[in-house]
Formats: C-alpha cells, sequence, structure tokens
C-alpha cells in the first residue's frame, strides 16, 4: 500500500552528522492531512483515497466545499433521504485548501487524521510541486544554449538560438527542437529524495536535496517505490 501526504514547501537549511557533516535538507510542513473521501470500484469504478490539508476559513468556502467535509440541509439530500438512499459519510472537519487523491493509500476510514509519523520508517520519498514560472525565456535560460560568439561578425544576436533546421530538404523545422518559449509553471517531480529527519510533532519532513517550487508551495509526498 502507498504511503502518501499532502503539506508545503518552509524552505532550506541544514543539519548536521554526528561526525560534523553538513547535509543540505529541504524543510516540508507535511499534515496533519484529513481522509476526506475513500472512492471504491463498486460506487466510482476506482480506489482511491482523497486528503486535504490546510483549513479553509467557511466564509471563503463555497456550498459544496462545506457540503464535502460536513452534512448540510439541501432539497437534495432530503429528497435522496425519503427515497431510503444512504448518505455519505463526512469527515466532520474544516473545508481544506489542498486536495489530492491517492490510489491505493493506506488510510482507510474516513475522517482519520494522518501525520508526518507515516514517514518514521521511510528511507526516501518522491516530491512532486509546482515548479517556478519563469514566463516566456531565451533559449540560453531555458535550455543552457550557449549562445553566439561575442566578436568576429556577431551583431546584436549574441544570446540567439541560431541555426534550427536544414536547407531545401526537409525544409521544416523537427518538432521538439528546443526554441524560446515559456518556462517552469509545471507540474514536477523529484524522485527518491532520502529523508534526513521526521519531526513528528512538529509536523516537518526533512529530505536531502531540492524541492520544486517557492516556498509555501504546496507539494504531495509519497513513499519512493523507485528502486536503488
Amino acid at each position: 500500500m502507498t504511503k502518501g501526504i499532502l503539506g508545503r514547501k518552509v524552505g532550506t537549511t541544514q543539519i548536521f552528522h554526528e561526525d560534523g557533516t553538513a547535509i543540505p535538507v529541504t524543510v516540508l510542513e507535511v499534515g496533519p492531512c484529513h481522509v476526506l473521501q475513500v472512492k471504491t470500484v463498486e460506487r466510482d469504478g476506482y480506489e482511491a483515497v482523497q486528503l486535504g490539508y490546510l483549513d479553509k476559513p467557511r466564509r471563503l468556502a463555497s456550498r459544496s466545499e462545506r457540503g464535502q467535509v460536513a452534512a448540510i440541509s439541501s432539497k437534495r439530500s432530503k429528497a435522496l433521504s425519503a427515497a431510503g438512499v444512504e448518505a455519505s459519510a463526512k469527515p466532520n472537519c474544516e473545508p481544506k485548501r489542498f486536495i489530492r487523491e491517492f490510489r491505493n493509500h493506506a488510510a482507510a476510514e474516513i475522517g482519520s487524521v494522518i501525520t508526518a509519523a507515516i514517514f518514521d520508517e521511510i528511507q526516501a520519498v518522491d516530491v512532486t510541486g509546482t515548479s517556478k514560472g519563469r514566463g516566456f525565456s531565451g533559449v540560453m535560460k531555458r535550455h543552457n544554449f550557449s549562445g553566439q560568439r561575442a566578436t568576429h561578425g556577431v551583431k546584436k544576436c549574441h544570446r540567439h538560438a541560431g541555426g534550427t533546421s536544414m536547407a531545401t530538404y526537409p525544409g521544416r523545422v523537427f518538432k521538439g527542437q528546443k526554441m524560446a518559449g515559456r518556462y517552469g509553471g509545471t507540474r514536477t517531480t523529484v524522485r527518491n529524495l532520502k529523508v534526513a529527519k521526521v519531526d513528528a510533532e512538529n509536523n516537518l519532513l526533512l529530505v536531502r536535496g531540492a524541492v520544486p517550487g517557492p516556498n509555501g508551495g504546496f507539494v504531495i509526498v509519497r513513499a519512493t517505490n523507485k528502486v536503488g
């Protein structure tokens, strides 16, 4: 079964081994997460567990968001009740800001709370987040091109890409050619990050290495399935 949790990136720092070796780590605030829904094959066509992280003020939550976590009276609910349809269980918690689903998750009870303690015996994790958006960027920044020469006839095109295709044949630019374009702001996963420390009391997880996204950005943390 998969072990996973939601959280956000706090920032980077370093910790020290007993021998004085410095280890660069990224601090993640993970959990507590409530189990909002448990999807089943009979009802939903697939199995999954839906987790929610970080309370959202009710004044900012829509009616559907409030109804997801607590029973609210409505014409539809009254009609279903009168028809003998059993209402789905509710976690009875506050609406959440960040909600994601996990397939084959270890948790299977609506309303239960998941904390950083689930990673106590985990050696490495995969972290998914949204990378920093850098807008429309040139090839030197986006693809690490070296650019044109600084002398000998190069005039006002030092950062240009240069040639992008062939001559008469094939007479076109191949798909996937590296060019300037939108850089960053995409879903990114960094795999097999070693767990340096788990602080279940403060809901902190320290992983060795870099995590995508800015400080404060939401992340999904799973126990890695990568071997080696």
